[in-house]
């Protein structure tokens, strides 16, 4: 291995200057950052066999757990709280079938996370000797990132549209107002 450093970050990591004012331009802004994120995995994942446990793998490892542990769910509250139910209740067959599947998405992501989270943990308390990710993490990365690009899909294809229909004016006021609240943001 040379001494040449690899760059396994991702140019333009900084998010988008949307703020909760305007919560669908939020939402669409974790969608890019969580295909940031799922890009930086895969970057991990090349990086490894070449470069073992050094030290620009352990941070981009930490910068992943650190965003679906903390952002993610938040992301998919927001959904569960404001997108869905106005969708439910609209009962288009189709979309409502969709909806259906994305709330059982987030129950599988949930679980699917803590064992690409466990994996990552390993590179991140990894020492010399550390022989990399098993054949069983690279699946369960291989997994969630098919889940979650298909997820994404979704919503963005059939879920976001429909619902930037119906969720207008004090709905979309109130959303912005209850997604700052649980993140303690103050205006």
């Amino acid at each position: 291995m040379s001494g040449a450093k690899v760059q396994i970050g991702l140019p333009g990591h900084s998010a988008p200057g949307v703020g909760f004012e305007a919560p669908f331009e939020m939402l669409d802004a974790c969608h890019e950052r969580v295909e940031r994120m799922l890009r930086l995995l895969g970057k991990i994942r090349e990086h490894v066999p070449t470069h073992g446990a050094d030290e620009q793998a352990r941070q981009a490892a930490r910068d992943v757990m650190r965003y679906f542990d903390l952002a993610g769910p938040h992301h998919h509250e927001d959904e569960e709280r404001h997108v869905f139910p106005p969708l439910l209740a609209q009962r288009d067959p189709a979309v409502v079938a969709v909806v259906i599947q994305l709330k059982q998405d987030h129950r599988a992501m949930e679980a699917q996370w803590a064992l690409v989270r466990a994996g990552l943990l390993g590179l991140v308390e990894a020492g010399e000797g550390w022989p990399g990710f098993s054949a069983d993490d690279q699946q369960r990365f291989d997994a969630y990132d098919a889940l979650y690009r298909r997820h994404l899909v979704d919503e963005n294809g059939v879920v976001y549209p429909a619902a930037r229909s119906v969720i207008r004016g004090e709905a979309l006021q109130a959303m912005s107002a209850e997604m700052m609240g649980r993140r303690g943001v103050v205006v």
